[in-house]
C-alpha cells in the first residue's frame, strides 16, 4: 500500500496561465501518461485546454478528485454527473500513474469517488477498463465475457482484477477501431460504385458542418428519437428525447467547446424524409485525431448500403475540410455487425476493446445526530 496518500478535490482554474493552474495541468498529464501506457500513443488524451472547455458542459457536472503523495499528483478520478437525465448515474474515469499502480492508490480514490457520488444522490456507477488489441489474444481460459452480449476482456488484466475486486460487474463491451485518413482513392471509387448500385438512385445525400440547416432540424430530431426507440445500431442517445430546440442547444455547447461537427444525412427521395445520418467530431486542439460519433440508419431502409454510402461520403468531406486529420477512431458494440461490416470495408482495424462495468451503491445508513 502506498503510504500517506492524500485525496482532495481538484481546483479548476479559470485559465491555464495563472499560478493556480499547476495542479490542473499535472492532473491532465496523469491522464496522458496512462493513455500512453495503454495505447502507445496520446491520441485519446485530453489537451489541458480541451479538458478545461469540456468542464463547462451544461449537461454534465464534472468533479475531479486527485491522489497526492508528498505533494505530487499520482492519480485522478474524473466523476461525471449527468444533469439532464440519468440523474441516478455517475461515471468515473480512474487514472493512476504507471509507477504508482498496484499500491492501493486506485482503491482509495475509488472509495472517495463513490462516497461523493452517494452524497450527490447517485447510486449507479459506471467505470471502464481499456485493453489494447495485443492483450486480447489469450485463450478462452483468460477471457471474461459480459453477462449479455458479445466480446470479452482479458481476465488477467490489472484493470479487470481491480474492477472485480472493488465490486463492479462487467455489463458490456465496446470494440474500439481506427482508420487511417485520407482514404485511398481507388477504394473510395469501388465502394461508391457498390453503394450506388445498391440504392439505385432512390436516395439523396445532404451535408453540413456544425449547425443543421433549419429545413432538416426537426427531421434530425425525429431520426435521433427513432434511433433510440428502435435500438438502431450506433445510436447512443442516453435516454434523451430530442426536438429542434434541444438539438440547437447541443450544437451551441459543442461550438462553445471549440469542437467542429461534420455531418452527412441521407434523404429517401420518394417520401422526402431523412432516413440516415452520420457524424464525425473534430476537437479544437487536435485536428489530426478525429472521432466517429453516431451513425443511424432506420430499420426499414437497411439493406441498401446506406451506412456505407453516408460514412464514405462523410469521411471524404472530413478530409476535404480538415486535411490535417490522419486517424479516425470509433467505438461499436460487438453485436452491431451492420456497422462493423461497413467499418471493415472502409479500412477500420481493431485497436482494442473497452469494458463497461457497473456497481449499485447502497444508500447511506441512517444518520446519527
Amino acid at each position: 500500500m502506498a503510504s500517506d496518500v492524500r485525496i482532495e478535490q481538484l481546483w479548476i482554474p479559470d485559465s491555464l496561465d495563472g499560478p493556480d493552474a499547476a495542479d490542473f495541468l499535472a492532473a491532465v498529464e496523469v491522464g496522458r501518461k496512462v493513455r500512453m501506457q495503454t495505447w502507445g500513443s496520446d491520441d485519446l488524451a485530453y489537451a489541458p485546454q480541451e479538458k478545461l472547455l469540456e468542464l463547462a458542459d451544461p449537461y454534465e457536472r464534472q468533479v475531479i478528485l486527485v491522489a497526492k503523495i508528498d505533494g505530487e499528483i499520482v492519480g485522478t478520478v474524473d466523476i461525471a454527473l449527468p444533469l439532464a437525465d440519468n440523474l441516478d448515474l455517475a461515471e468515473f474515469t480512474l487514472d493512476i500513474l504507471p509507477e504508482f499502480q498496484r499500491q492501493g492508490v486506485g482503491r482509495q480514490l475509488l472509495e472517495a469517488a463513490e462516497h461523493l457520488a452517494r452524497e450527490e444522490g447517485r447510486h449507479t456507477i459506471l467505470i471502464d477498463t481499456n485493453h489494447p488489441g495485443a492483450s486480447l489474444s489469450a485463450g478462452d481460459a483468460g477471457q471474461l465475457a459480459p453477462g449479455s452480449g458479445l466480446g470479452f476482456v482479458p481476465l488477467g488484466s490489472r484493470e479487470v482484477e481491480f474492477a472485480r475486486h472493488t465490486g463492479y460487474t462487467l455489463q458490456h463491451i465496446e470494440q474500439f477501431s481506427s482508420c487511417t485518413l485520407p482514404l485511398d482513392s481507388k477504394l473510395v471509387a469501388e465502394l461508391e460504385a457498390e453503394a450506388a448500385e445498391a440504392n439505385a438512385g432512390r436516395y439523396r445525400l445532404h451535408h453540413w458542418t456544425d449547425r443543421c440547416p433549419e429545413q432538416w432540424l426537426e427531421a434530425v430530431a425525429a431520426l435521433e428519437n427513432r434511433a433510440g426507440e428502435d435500438g438502431v445500431p450506433g445510436a447512443d442517445m442516453a435516454g434523451m428525447v430530442f426536438d429542434g430546440s434541444i438539438l440547437r442547444e447541443a450544437e451551441e455547447v459543442t461550438i462553445a467547446q471549440g469542437r467542429r461537427t461534420v455531418v452527412t444525412a441521407v434523404e429517401h427521395i420518394a417520401s422526402g424524409t431523412l432516413v440516415g445520418l452520420t457524424t464525425i467530431s473534430v476537437l479544437a486542439l487536435r485536428p489530426d485525431v478525429v472521432f466517429q460519433d453516431d451513425t443511424v440508419v432506420l430499420q426499414e431502409h437497411r439493406g441498401n448500403k446506406l451506412g456505407l454510402l453516408i460514412k464514405l461520403a462523410n469521411m471524404e468531406r472530413l478530409s476535404e475540410q480538415f486535411p490535417d486529420a490522419r486517424v479516425l477512431y470509433t467505438w461499436n458494440a460487438p453485436e452491431n455487425r451492420y456497422l462493423l461490416k461497413v467499418n471493415k470495408q472502409l479500412g477500420f482495424t481493431t485497436a482494442g476493446v473497452t469494458g463497461i462495468w457497473e456497481k449499485e451503491l447502497p444508500d447511506f445508513g441512517p444518520s446519527v445526530s
